[in-house]
């Protein structure tokens, strides 16, 4: 909410705090403003059990997304926010104190998904540089005691600016900024490739997520339905659908003996509770590459040979492995890239002019010239533009990795 605050003060939106902290002050400028602060604060409202790690299960598990006669929302957090927003009309919930202070419940519901009407709105909350980004890439690195997610803030805070594009205010960074945006986007690049993907930590998330997804089969944790009908009906049940919601269904389902007859489960939810005996497979076909997000076709042949190691793995272990031995591919989802490389924003685009686009970084010039900042050619970032850090997981339970380290199917993990 503060990086949102400091962008439309840089860009000249922002109203005067007499007006901004006024419920009484309802001006079409003033109400912008509020409503970008608030769509700040409450993106992130909708949640899940340890964030996008047991999202991801609910995402798979799709119960609503499919529903005849639906939306075809994705069951993710950004719709679970959205609805928060809009059905909590009630004594202390979010719809009633939004209301209640002249805010439109759907305007900020809007902002939390990216849907807004104004363009300048869409990119200061979701785009390659936005305010939640700016936000957690340093909050991570200081709660991690990493210096990856290292940048200056204030400066790059100070030289946003608004820019009109067919008619529309779009957001840009000033040129002189353009080294500051380079830390930003070198330190989210390494944030993702050391941290996020690396497997000491990554394999804890794969096995929660394959774990929550076996609970949702089994109806044996809140589905996405219930939530719905909690946010509706029970708040504060609703409030229990936390961390600790999730970890002591994981310990309750294990101690109470339910997993015993699915023995792969029991050993995944035994690794996560203990957090230890997961191993993760090295292979020639699993080696960490940088990719060309352009070049589809060598992309696509890496993915196959991953894949084929992945197969020749999972046929092994169903051959000559135990019931509690499992495997789990985490192959990415999405790629860990610099910015979207120009050739992508042109084959993806939505809009005529893709300095429209709502994600990619533009920067703009003193003589009122505008660029992706992936042609800007004296920005290292062009030349790195069309990079991908292709990182491929796999983890196995350790029965499995020594069955398939006897067997010479993997090499020997340092």
């Amino acid at each position: 909410m503060y990086n949102a605050h400091k962008i439309l003060q840089s860009c000249g939106r922002a109203v005067p705090d007499e007006k901004l902290f006024d419920p009484s002050c309802t001006d079409k400028n003033t109400l912008y403003h509020k409503s970008v602060r608030l769509g700040a604060l409450l993106h992130d409202i909708g949640t899940f059990c340890f964030s996008h790690t047991t999202e991801a299960a609910y995402i798979s598990f799709g119960e609503t997304t499919n529903v005849k006669g639906g939306k075809g929302l994705k069951d993710d957090h950004e719709n679970l926010g959205s609805y928060i927003i809009k059905n909590t009309n009630y004594e202390g919930g979010l719809t009633h104190i939004l209301s209640k202070h002249n805010i439109d419940p759907q305007t900020v519901s809007d902002l939390v998904k990216g849907t807004h009407s104004s363009y300048l709105a869409n990119q200061i909350l979701h785009s390659e540089i936005d305010c939640d980004r700016m936000d957690y890439l340093l909050r991570d690195a200081h709660y991690t005691g990493l210096k990856y997610g290292a940048y200056d803030r204030d400066y790059l805070l100070y030289h946003f600016e608004v820019m009109k594009v067919a008619n529309h205010d779009i957001l840009t960074i000033k040129n002189n900024a353009i080294h500051c945006v380079e830390d930003f986007l070198n330190s989210r690049f390494a944030w993702y490739s050391q941290v996020i993907r690396s497997p000491r930590g990554a394999k804890y998330d794969a096995i929660a997520e394959r774990i929550c997804f076996h609970f949702l089969e089994k109806g044996w944790i809140y589905k996405y339905s219930d939530l719905l009908e909690m946010i509706n009906d029970n708040p504060m049940k609703f409030l229990g659908f936390n961390d600790n919601y999730f970890i002591n269904t994981v310990h309750h389902r294990y101690s109470s003996g339910d997993l015993d007859a699915h023995p792969a489960i029991k050993e995944m939810a035994h690794t996560l509770l203990l957090e230890r005996g997961a191993r993760t497979i090295r292979a020639p076909e699993l080696t960490q590459t940088l990719m060309n997000q352009d070049d589809e076709k060598t992309n696509e042949k890496l993915y196959k040979k991953a894949e084929g190691k992945i197969e020749e793995i999972e046929t092994f272990l169903k051959k000559n492995g135990s019931d509690s031995d499992w495997i789990i591919s985490d192959l990415p989802k999405k790629p860990i890239i610099f910015v979207q490389s120009k050739e992508q924003i042109i084959k993806k685009k939505t809009c005529e002019n893709v300095l429209l686009e709502r994600d990619p970084v533009k920067i703009s010039y003193d003589n009122g010239d505008i660029k992706l900042l992936a042609e800007v050619e004296s920005s290292v970032i062009s030349r790195l533009q069309n990079l991908n850090n292709f990182i491929p997981n796999v983890f196995v339970s350790k029965t499995a990795y020594d069955r398939l380290l006897k067997a010479g199917i993997v090499e020997d993990a340092l």
